[in-house]
């Protein structure tokens, strides 16, 4: 058992399957060093958890529930990243968390939602999951998910 796979455990996590796309890309690219992720949703068995937008109130998904789904993207590109290049101990560093929240226009908490992410990542690789980071709150993402998330690591 590799180092990672052993940590995973440790955690209780277990990656998913790769995410089939939902329209004409692939799951991850590998450029020289660094692997890029397309952009990630928090698919659960082939569908998303919650759909909408977050904020606080009627209707919106919660931001706890969305931290949660950003947790959930971030396991889903671990997957796309393993995927491509066999495994996660080859991962050297995670370099960028670019995270997109579906907005209320009312919400500006969305670094608390991919934080998420930072979090689990931080949990799995230790100081090799520390990483630069976007969240950006948007007006709509696909399939009105609440939450999206790409992954730029680098890797031996």
């Amino acid at each position: 058992m590799s180092q990672i796979d052993a940590r995973l455990a440790e955690l209780g996590i277990e990656l998913p399957a790769v995410v089939p796309p939902v329209a004409v890309y692939v799951p991850a690219v590998v450029s020289g060093s660094l692997v890029f992720t397309s952009g990630q949703l928090p698919m659960v068995a082939g569908a998303l958890p919650a759909l909408g937008k977050v904020g606080e109130g009627e209707g919106l998904v919660p931001p706890a529930d969305a931290k949660a789904y950003a947790r959930i993207s971030a396991l889903n590109a671990l997957a796309a990243i393993k995927a491509k290049i066999g495994s996660l101990d080859r991962i050297t560093q995670i370099v960028k968390v670019v995270g997109f929240v579906a907005s209320d226009p009312s919400f500006t908490g969305q670094p608390r939602v991919i934080n998420g992410a930072s979090e689990v990542l931080g949990e799995i690789f230790g100081e090799v999951g520390v990483h630069a980071r976007s969240a950006v709150g948007v007006s709509v993402l696909p399939l009105d998910s609440p939450v999206e998330l790409e992954l730029i690591v680098s890797f031996a």
